[in-house]
């Protein structure tokens, strides 16, 4: 937070021509107009491709069905690679189902199964806990042996070493047999990383590097998918499901930025905010984060609009407005009047135009549902909670005052935006009650260590950026300010504290049994989020070549799909196959059998031929078509 330097204000004129700013040359938006140049038509899906995901995703959930006499680890192998690919929520009834089988049976016999094996535990317990099941991290007591130690059975094999650590980033306050699981599989890890070839060290390193607790699902689920399809052994039906969902929900999360973009451009804050940052799609970026699923596509939208409207608005207090416009500025938000700024500069006032529009637009879309009366004045609240939090920086910049790091941290719940983005998104979803919101505002700890999380992340990879000006103190210098110590001990404090809030996450996650698991999934992908935004203390909002692909994978790139597509056949009553498939050029029908896919051969000379079913006709199976 930088300040223009102060001058005496006359009643009602700002002498503009004599403030000199504290301007910072941001590097311009790097995506331009590439979200402008798409044809709505293009990005629609056409009936083929909607069969084509139906009747996988039917096969797939056939696979429950087919499951009931494999073994516990089978199953849940099954459950981790559907949450892997990101394609979990079209099952939650049967994940549930399943789970709470494998938990009793657990709870009852205390044993997994014929392969209770480190890493089948380390799955177990990974799985259950995530779905909020009571299950104690005492079981991994049984990997030690008499003198205390891990098992040396354990210490070369890469899967289960893997499971172990992605176990360990459950851990909570106090839980010290998780704590020694991590030391365990952290070191072994590394240690094997440094001996082995390219190829597996390349595996060891993402696993150490984004642990599936700490990252964004979505975000990581081609990675998922390109490993399992090197497995030689990988269920083909499963594989192009996920691809095609992947690519179903790409073209809705495409369409989304098309039409922020376009309301973004209209807009025309590049012109009218020049002082600003343009970062439209990294702000839709950070809320696809919060959930990539279709029915949170309004709020993910209309996020990503406050999103970048709070860019202009961090800008305005951090690198453009004196004391006495923030003032008032602050003074305009609180009583939702334009009246207190009319004399400001024209580009304050835009700014100020812009979230009043946002609040008529949540009123508008929210009446129609009957919740505008609730989460109106919620919305209304944080935004000022916000403005109040950047108001408290401005003032310290202005006197020059650099608060405790406790001080600073308690005022960045609020400047980190979290309850903000919250609060928005939460309350343009399918849980968006009264009490759910009043929860979010009773500062409830997981949101408290989320935010201060995302705060103090987000100062180690800005800082020495924003110290080259005039500019509020950040978390790394009011740890150092406070405890007398170096840069270098004010990062590893801060990362220390930064572990410490993940545990309270866990903690809170595993108590809350109130509030709707997809509201603290919503919350818990904030904190994951920063982990990405942030790593290696690099500013991939502000720098957005720095997430250019990520961003083209998650927007723009499709993921390849096989020149054979699983379909299914359908016969009539009579088996008659070919008569009913028919309206295909070039069918030469059932020519193999895989004996492990189980699904017959279908080739057809257009790749993007569906079969017309007829009226009656049954599923037998999957097949392939392809060129």
């Amino acid at each position: 937070m930088s300040l223009a330097t102060s001058i005496p204000l006359s009643s009602t004129q700002f002498a503009a021509a004599n403030i000199t700013r504290p301007l910072v040359d941001y590097a311009p938006d790097i995506w331009e107009d590439t979200f402008l140049q798409y044809d709505p038509e293009s990005l629609e899906l056409n009936d083929h491709v909607k069969q084509q995901a139906q009747m996988l995703k039917e096969e797939v959930k056939n696979m429950f069905q087919s499951s009931i006499n494999q073994s516990i680890m089978q199953k849940l192998s099954f459950i981790d690679l559907l949450q892997r690919f990101s394609v979990s929520y079209h099952f939650k009834q049967e994940i549930n189902h399943t789970l709470e089988q494998i938990y009793e049976t657990f709870k009852n016999n205390n044993i997994i199964g014929d392969d209770d094996a480190h890493h089948s535990l380390a799955l177990l317990f990974r799985l259950l806990k995530q779905q909020g099941y009571k299950i104690s991290s005492d079981v991994f007591k049984k990997l030690k042996n008499e003198q205390g130690n891990f098992n040396e059975t354990l210490a070369n094999n890469i899967q289960g070493l893997c499971d172990l650590y992605e176990v360990a980033h459950l851990r909570a306050h106090e839980d010290d047999i998780l704590e020694e699981v991590y030391d365990f599989s952290n070191t072994r890890l590394k240690s094997l990383a440094s001996q082995l070839g390219s190829s597996l060290a390349t595996k060891i390193n993402y696993c150490l590097r984004r642990p599936i607790n700490k990252s964004v699902p979505r975000f990581d689920a081609r990675y998922h998918m390109t490993i399992y399809e090197e497995n030689v052994f990988h269920d083909e039906t499963l594989l192009v499901f996920a691809k095609v969902d992947f690519n179903i929900l790409q073209k809705l999360h495409h369409k989304e930025i098309c039409s922020i973009s376009k309301w973004w451009k209209n807009s025309n804050f590049e012109t009218k905010v020049p002082y600003a940052r343009q970062r439209l799609v990294e702000s839709y970026i950070w809320s696809l984060s919060m959930s990539y699923e279709p029915e949170y596509s309004i709020a993910r939208m209309f996020l990503g609009k406050v999103i970048g409207v709070v860019c202009l608005l961090d800008d305005t207090y951090d690198a453009y407005g004196t004391i006495q416009e923030l003032e008032l500025f602050t003074e305009a938000i609180q009583r939702w009047n334009i009246s207190p700024i009319e004399a400001l500069p024209h580009c304050m006032q835009v700014v100020f135009n812009a979230v009043l529009e946002l609040c008529d637009e949540i009123e508008s879309t929210t009446t129609e549902s009957g919740q505008s009366s609730f989460v109106v004045p919620r919305f209304k609240q944080a935004v000022f909670n916000q403005i109040k939090g950047y108001m408290v920086e401005a003032k310290w910049c202005h006197e020059g005052y650099i608060p405790s790091y406790d001080e600073y941290k308690n005022n960045g719940i609020l400047t980190s935006c979290y309850p903000l983005f919250i609060t928005t998104f939460v309350g343009l979803g399918e849980y968006a009650t009264k009490d759910v919101l009043n929860w979010i505002f009773s500062n409830p700890k997981i949101i408290e260590a989320v935010s201060v999380m995302g705060r103090v992340m987000d100062d180690m990879a800005t800082h020495k950026f924003e110290q080259q000006r005039v500019h509020v103190a950040t978390a790394v210098e009011c740890c150092m300010n406070q405890y007398g110590i170096s840069q270098e001990k004010a990062y590893k404090l801060i990362l220390n504290d930064v572990e410490e809030y993940w545990k309270v996450i866990n903690e809170e996650c595993a108590k809350l049994n109130d509030i709707p698991k997809s509201v603290l999934e919503c919350i818990v992908n904030l904190a994951r989020m920063s982990v990405l935004a942030y790593e290696n203390y690099q500013d991939r909002y502000t720098h957005g070549e720095l997430i250019k692909d990520l961003v083209s994978s998650l927007l723009l790139d499709p993921m390849p799909l096989p020149a054979s597509v699983p379909i299914v056949l359908y016969l009539d009553a009579f088996g008659k196959g070919k008569m009913h498939v028919g309206a295909i050029e070039g069918v030469e029908y059932v020519v193999s059998r895989r004996s492990r896919c189980k699904f017959a051969m279908l080739r057809c000379k257009s790749a993007s031929s569906t079969p017309i079913l007829a009226p009656g006709a049954r599923a037998i199976g999957i097949l392939a078509l392809g060129a």
